[in-house]
């Protein structure tokens, strides 16, 4: 499984900015995919996921009703609308997926947000 993000970039506060992350190889085998971020000495935190299949989505209480994450499986494409952005939103945004076997990650792609 291989992912490319791409949309970030700098942002004034309460803009909006739209994440994708494009998916190939074995799709088939990806149970969970998500957004993830790191602000610097932070930790990696997720911050929203979809699950294959059914589509059920869930969000990082901090971006709940401000984000919202989306597939499309036509394009092997998954998306994160980010509205009303705050600059604690600051951070690089990875894609990852989640087979059995392997979780896998792109490479990151940064978000700034200024005041």
């Amino acid at each position: 499984v291989q992912l490319v993000e791409s949309g970030g970039g700098l942002v004034q506060a309460g803009g909006s900015l739209r994440l994708s992350c494009a998916v190939s190889g074995s799709t088939f085998s990806i149970n969970v995919m998500g957004w993830y971020r790191q602000a610097p000495g932070k930790q990696r935190e997720l911050v929203a996921a979809i699950i294959s299949g059914g589509g059920s989505t869930k969000y990082a209480d901090s971006v709940r009703g401000r984000f919202t994450i989306s597939r499309d499986n036509a394009k092997n494409t998954m998306y994160l609308q980010m509205n009303s952005l705050k600059p604690e939103d600051t951070a690089v945004y990875y894609c990852g997926a989640r087979t059995v076997v392997n979780t896998y990650w792109g490479q990151g792609t940064q978000v700034t947000v200024s005041s």
